[in-house]
């Protein structure tokens, strides 16, 4: 549904963009992250034909953004960080307003300009100036108006900037509820919001891809092995020997619970699956299992493995970053 091939966006002697590529399947969500000047508001802009690339190319819905922009746009709608809105016009206004740009039948514009409004949670400021809106109610109406036209496509750059809790939550169903009638790109500065909605992550540094994956897969690939957490009834020392002694373990780390279970961490070799292995070493000790279960990676500890300068140059198959050069682009979005 959106193809990002081998994109590279120059501004005079300074590489905002070094071609990156990546693909978005029909009704996937994709989170798309990186730190302040990777390049990710640069590369939106790119894929919603706001600017053109220096070189390679955007397709959406199969349409090039470049040589058929009109039909690319119909089909797209974007959000971007700071809202496009008329400060004078009221929420209703504006919103009908876009509806008859972006080509909605004028016999559906009331009922779509509606919809969206309650989709989104604004129809109780639809009077009201969006000047006089606050930041969250803003953050809204602009995600209705990227709504309005009913696209295949949502281009959403830092959707649940300046809303409450409540908001946040509100708006993550609503996004998640679009996936499968629309592909969606999600970029946030909030790493949960990524790991609790999107199926898949882009994360780009200085300009360049450093991983495409699942927020799974890329955990495997960042620890490089296995790791268990138990907790214990019985004896720390003896514990830990008795779990250092399973095969395929490739070590322990014993936290003594001071008199109470003992908590423990048990890395493996890769790929390696000792779960068995370490239940039943306890149990047939008479030790009692409180627990056992994988440990994962936060997204956070991905990422900033991800976009530390050493640990990027040593990500396999990816070209490490060059150093970053005097006036690169500034960034409004966060990491």
């Amino acid at each position: 549904m959106i193809e990002v091939q081998h994109v590279t966006k120059r501004y005079g002697p300074v590489t905002a963009v070094d071609d990156i590529s990546f693909r978005v399947e029909r009704g996937e969500i994709l989170g798309f992250l990186g730190p302040n000047g990777a390049g990710k508001t640069t590369t939106m802009r790119i894929i919603t034909g706001y600017m053109p690339p220096t070189e390679g190319r955007a397709i959406v819905a199969g349409f090039d953004v470049l040589e058929q922009p009109i039909e690319a746009k119909r089909r797209t709608g974007y959000l971007p960080e700071t809202p496009p809105l008329y400060p004078d016009m009221r929420v209703s206004e504006y919103l009908t307003f876009v509806a008859k740009v972006k080509g909605v039948a004028r016999s559906q514009v009331k009922a779509r300009v509606d919809g969206v409004m309650e989709r989104t949670r604004i129809a109780d400021v639809a009077r009201r100036q969006c000047g006089q809106l606050s930041k969250g109610y803003r953050q809204r109406v602009g995600l209705a108006q990227a709504l309005l036209h009913d696209p295949e496509v949502l281009i959403l750059d830092e959707p649940t900037a300046g809303l409450d809790p409540k908001q946040i939550i509100e708006t993550r169903q609503l996004i998640k509820a679009l996936a499968g009638d629309h592909t969606i790109v999600l970029s946030t500065h909030i790493l949960p919001e990524v790991s609790q909605t999107c199926q898949r992550v882009v994360i780009i540094n200085k300009g360049r891809v450093v991983a495409v994956d699942t927020p799974e897969n890329l955990t495997a690939r960042v620890r490089g092995s296995e790791a268990m957490y138990l907790q214990v009834d019985g004896p720390g020392p003896d514990v830990s020997a008795a779990l250092t002694q399973v095969p395929g373990v490739s070590g322990v780390t014993l936290n003594d619970g001071a008199g109470g279970p003992v908590s423990v961490e048990v890395t493996s070799e890769d790929g390696r699956d000792v779960r068995r292995e370490l239940a039943s070493a306890v149990v047939s000790r008479g030790w009692g299992l409180l627990e056992l279960r994988p440990m994962r990676l936060s997204l956070e500890e991905i990422f900033l493995h991800l976009t530390t300068e050493d640990t990027t140059a040593a990500e396999p198959g990816v070209a490490p970053p060059e150093p970053p050069q005097p006036g690169q682009e500034e960034e409004t979005t966060h990491a």
